[in-house]
């Protein structure tokens, strides 16, 4: 991921609703959630997810799919994988293993 569309992925996941959206998505693994499943799981409006999911289809951090009348959201874990490859990169001088130690022990893992 080129340093535009971290901006873009950060500034969708910098606002609470849309954050939960997509954790959740990173959660359904690949199969996915429908758009009335994510709206009932956090009790939003219609109109308010439709605009959420919008945000983050736009930065490129979810897909979707038609299945019948239901629109399937996924994660794009190819563009999540880049966003933390982008932030990571320079890190703990060129050794991401030292990150990786320490991620795995903070309780992030």
């Amino acid at each position: 991921m080129e340093r535009e569309g971290t901006i873009a992925a950060l500034a969708a996941l910098a606002q609470e609703t849309r954050l939960d959206i997509f954790r959740l998505l990173v959660q359904a693994g690949s199969e996915g959630r429908a758009v009335g499943q994510i709206g009932e799981k956090l009790g939003l409006p219609s109109a308010t997810l439709s605009f959420h999911l919008s945000q983050l289809k736009h930065a490129g951090l979810v897909t979707f799919r038609r299945e019948g009348r239901s629109l399937t959201y996924t994660a794009n874990f190819a563009a999540m994988n880049g966003l933390m490859a982008y932030l990571t990169e320079n890190c703990c001088g060129g050794d991401a293993s030292d990150w990786r130690a320490w991620w795995r022990h903070s309780g992030f893992d």
